[in-house]
């Protein structure tokens, strides 16, 4: 007899083939022989746009809140494996980077506020999500920088609000490190130590 959870689980994998999710390929080579990653150089970034609206538990945020801070700015949506793949390693980066000025806000696609709630409390995500079933915040995204009916992506965003890198598929905490490091020196914040 199949379990609900196993059920689930392979449903949502299913899912995630037929919806054209991205394979789980995590950040790791940010040169251009990683073609699903593309980084910008300073003078070359485009701002952000200001995403916007309210966090899964009902508050009001604003992208612009956290000015001062990178930002890993990741869209998801429960159903989808690779996005739960990356739950894990986001967390991490909150969780490791969070002290050091790094904020990692997710866009939640999902149609139903429960089950972005659902799946935000099984993983002990720590950081907030905009409900965004609409998916209108990606489209404010500069254009081919990401294909935002393509879930999971991620973008890094400098203390200065501009877009730092961009990734399709789901990301690593290693990944995100590399990333992450060099942004936080440019800024004067000093980095982890590993």
């Amino acid at each position: 007899m199949t379990t609900p959870r196993r059920t689930y689980a392979a449903l949502a994998v299913l899912c995630a083939i037929l919806a054209g999710c991205s394979t789980p390929a995590p950040i790791g080579d940010t040169t251009s022989s990683d073609p699903l990653t593309q980084t910008l150089k300073e003078g070359e970034r485009p701002a952000a746009p200001d995403f916007s609206g309210t966090t899964l538990e009902g508050y009001t945020a604003h992208l612009t809140d956290y000015r001062g801070k990178v930002v890993v700015v990741n869209a998801w949506v429960s159903w989808c494996g690779p996005c739960r793949i990356e739950a894990p390693e986001l967390k991490k980066i909150q969780q490791t980077w969070g002290s050091h000025g790094v904020q990692v806000l997710g866009l939640d696609n999902d149609k139903s506020r429960t089950d972005g709630l659902a799946f935000q409390k099984d993983h002990h995500l720590g950081y907030p999500s905009l409900h965004e079933p609409s998916g209108r915040q990606a489209l404010k995204l500069p254009r081919g920088l990401v294909n935002p009916q393509s879930l999971p992506f991620t973008i890094v965003i400098d203390p200065a609000g501009r877009i730092a890198a961009a990734r399709m598929g789901a990301v690593t905490e290693t990944g995100l490190t590399k990333i992450i490091t060099p942004l936080l020196a440019a800024s004067g914040k000093k980095p982890r130590q590993s």
